[in-house]
């Protein structure tokens, strides 16, 4: 069942007027918001982009576990600072992947000591479980085939660049607190995700 576009709006925030788009299944799934900062006339730069995956409790609690919020913060800035920038907000993609049950269930291990590659294969579950087709099929829609992407995932860069998307890196890191330095550390080593400390593991 192909991603389709659902619904839009116009939304007045705090960083200005956004376009709100939403992508989904007709089931449901997949759900992708899009959110198109862009001003004056067409930008002849590749829009700037977050592929943001949901985190409840990082984006909405402030959770200090995680750098979820503040990478979320930071993006949407840099977006409303650009003349066109797109925040791609991945809904069915908490706890990377695993929903939200089982992230809370991972995060129970990971209080007796487990970090989070360790506690997903402790559950039986994918370390990363994530698929990026509804986010390409959003930028499809948009009309965009090429983006500077707000990220330190390499697996978000191979997705869309296996997707025929072309894209240049923009660094999004060092949001280190005392709180998430393991998990940050855990990102780069485990994950290869490419300084999320701000500096090399």
């Amino acid at each position: 069942m192909p991603t389709q576009h659902q619904a839009s709006c116009v939304l007045p925030t705090r960083r200005g007027s956004l376009a709100l788009h939403v992508f989904g299944r007709d089931d449901g799934t997949e759900e992708v918001l899009a959110a198109v900062y862009q001003s004056g006339s067409p930008a002849t730069a590749p829009p700037l982009v977050r592929a943001h995956s949901a985190c409840l409790t990082g984006d909405l609690l402030g959770s200090l576990r995680c750098d979820c919020g503040q990478q979320l913060g930071a993006a949407l800035d840099l977006i409303a600072a650009e003349s066109h920038g797109i925040l791609l907000y991945l809904l069915g993609h908490e706890g990377r992947g695993i929903g939200l049950a089982n992230k809370i269930r991972a995060y129970a291990l990971q209080e007796q000591g487990l970090d989070t590659v360790e506690a997903n294969r402790q559950l039986g579950l994918p370390v990363d479980g994530r698929d990026y087709s509804a986010a390409v099929a959003a930028l499809r829609w948009l009309g965009v085939d090429r983006i500077r992407l707000a990220t330190n995932n390499p697996l978000k860069i191979a997705a869309f660049t296996r997707a025929g998307i072309e894209v240049t890196r923009v660094p999004l890191n060092g949001f280190v607190t005392a709180d998430n330095a393991g998990y940050l550390s855990v990102k780069d080593r485990m994950l290869g995700h490419l300084q999320s400390l701000g500096r090399p593991s």
